[in-house]
Formats: structure tokens, C-alpha cells, sequence
């Protein structure tokens, strides 16, 4: 074989290795496992696309995801009632669905979107008013997708008298537990969240990423634990049907579960996962150093556009524009 020849053929494998944004698409050691630098690559480009998406993008992908976890809430209930399963386990088997719907569908979760975008701004690619932004956004879709579907539910026959009474079962066992027992319970669901987006970015196929998000999510019905966006809708549908204040579950639901939720997957994020990367963000070309990559001042990091600008597109995407 030339020397032309093995440049060629490496060319090719190069291109095959990676993705459009620069991300790799297999693994440099061993072609079908990703490295936790790898990993992490991909990750921030995935992150890349969530900090530029517009409002409207977000807005509708969150209030999908909304509607989704809908399906999470009716299933376990509805399961739980139909078999008379007091324990609620043989209900948790479907408690996974709606997660999967999201995650596999690419719809935006607030949970799910504590780690992609905390990547960039602990790498001062990104501000914090453009982390949050985009958590705001994607939580008020959520809120809202969850609300109509708890109000549907809450007001209509889908559920059955013995669903509805499952139902209202959820509320009431978080609202009867300890507001510091909720946010630590929150706090591990967090980290099995941000766990399964990291351990997401590592599959390369459907099939994997199916069972790793079912696995995962079935442990927090089983484990006893709580994720915001499910008690969002616990709570409106308790709202709805009459036995609740809604400043009550906000205060006492609400508010410990997203406390926990978010400050688990930043945790995971800051001490597990970004601790462990040496290679932040990934190259664009062979020759890109580290002065074409500039960092937000402190200013920009704390300010966003207040301050000049509030993110640092890749060094491609830089130069793109500047032709």
C-alpha cells in the first residue's frame, strides 16, 4: 500500500470517526467504547446545540416532554389500580415510559438538561444567564405540559374511580413526607438523571440507550424517590381536584424536589464527571490551539450579553462567520 493510499484510507476513517460538529463517533482506543474525554466531547456538542437554540424550540420541546411525563403519571397510576398492587411496583414498570419517549425522542427535560449545558459554563464557553435561560424555558414548558395533562386527567374519565384514587395517592404520600426527606430523596434522583444523559452519550445504539433509560428510571419509583417534573404533576393533580393550595405544593412538593433534582445533576456534573475529563472542549481541526479557543471574561461568564457576549461558538463556527 502507497503512502497516499494510507493517508486516503485514514482521511475516510476520520471522517467516518466523526461527526459533523466535531464530536467523535467511535472511540479512539477501542472503536465501539468511548473514553470519558470522549465522552464529554460529545456531550458539549450536544450542549453546543441546546445553549443557540431559539425560544421558541426549546418552549415546544419542553412542553412535549411535559405531555410525555403525563404518561409516566397515568400509567403508574392506572397499572397500579388495575392490578391492586398495594406496593406500586408491578405499576412501576411503566413508570419509565415517558422518560423514554423524551430522551429517545430528544425532547427537552429539565433534569435531563442540568448536565450539557453546565458543561459549557463551567468551561466559561457559556454564561450562567445562558444556562439560565435555558433551564427557565425548558422548566416552565415542562410545568405547563405537565399541568394540562394533570388537568385532564383530574377532570375527565380516562382514569378510573380506583386510578383516580392511586392517583391521588402520589400527592399525598410526598406532601405527608418531611420537606428535608424530599430534597435528599430529589438529590439522588438528580444524579440518576444527570448519570443516565452522561451513560446516554456513551451508547451507540437504540437498543442500549432503550434499556439504560428504562433500568435507570424504573429505580425511582422502586427507590422511593422524586423527580420534579412528575411531582409537578402529582401536585396539579391534586390542584385540580380540589385537595390541595397550590402555594401549599409549591412550597412543600415542589419546591424541595427541583431544589434536589437540580443540585444532584450539578453535582454529578462538577465532582464526577467534568472532574474526570483533561480534554474540555474538542478540536475542530489538527492545528487548533489553545488561543483560538478564548474563554468568556469573568464579566461575560457572571453577565451574558449584558457584559458583550454571553457564548464562544466553536473555532470552526467562529471563522465561518467571519468569512
Amino acid at each position: 500500500m502507497s503512502e497516499d493510499d494510507s493517508i486516503s484510507e485514514n482521511d475516510v476513517r476520520e471522517a467516518v470517526d466523526r461527526s459533523r460538529s466535531g464530536a467523535p463517533a467511535a472511540g479512539k482506543a477501542i472503536r465501539d467504547r468511548f473514553s470519558s474525554d470522549e465522552i464529554f466531547q460529545r456531550v458539549v456538542a450536544a450542549a453546543d446545540e441546546e445553549i443557540t437554540a431559539g425560544t421558541r424550540e426549546l418552549f415546544f420541546s419542553g412542553l412535549a416532554a411535559g405531555f410525555a411525563i403525563t404518561l409516566t403519571f397515568f400509567l403508574h397510576a392506572a397499572v397500579t389500580a388495575a392490578t391492586g398492587d398495594e406496593t406500586g411496583l408491578v405499576g412501576g414498570l411503566l413508570y419509565p415510559l415517558g422518560f423514554i419517549y423524551i430522551i429517545l425522542g430528544g425532547y427537552q427535560l429539565y433534569t435531563e438538561n442540568t448536565l450539557p449545558p453546565v458543561a459549557l459554563v463551567l468551561e466559561r464557553i457559556a454564561s450562567v444567564p445562558s444556562l439560565l435561560r435555558i433551564w427557565g424555558i425548558v422548566l416552565l414548558a415542562n410545568v405547563l405540559g405537565a399541568a394540562v395533562g394533570a388537568f385532564v386527567l383530574a377532570n375527565t374519565g380516562v382514569l378510573s374511580p380506583e386510578g383516580i384514587a392511586v392517583a391521588t395517592s402520589f400527592g399525598t404520600e410526598g406532601l405527608e413526607t418531611d420537606w428535608w426527606d424530599l430534597f435528599f430523596k430529589a438529590i439522588f434522583a438528580g444524579l440518576i438523571v444527570a448519570g443516565v444523559v452522561w451513560l446516554d452519550y456513551a451508547a451507540r445504539d437504540t437498543v442500549s440507550r432503550f434499556l439504560l433509560v428504562y433500568l435507570a428510571f424504573l429505580t425511582i419509583p422502586t427507590g422511593g424517590l422524586y423527580h420534579v417534573v412528575v411531582s409537578v404533576c402529582d401536585m396539579f393533580f391534586l390542584v385540580f381536584r380540589g385537595e390541595l393550595a397550590l402555594v401549599t405544593g409549591l412550597w412543600e412538593f415542589f419546591l424541595p424536589v427541583f431544589l434536589g433534582n437540580t443540585l444532584g445533576g450539578v453535582v454529578l456534573v462538577t465532582l464526577v464527571n467534568y472532574g474526570q475529563t483533561s480534554q474540555r472542549r474538542f478540536e475542530t481541526g489538527p492545528d487548533v490551539d489553545e488561543a483560538s479557543q478564548p474563554q468568556l471574561s469573568a464579566r461575560e461568564w457572571l453577565l451574558g450579553d449584558f457584559a458583550g457576549r454571553s457564548y464562544v461558538p466553536p473555532s470552526g463556527e467562529r471563522e465561518a462567520r467571519q468569512r
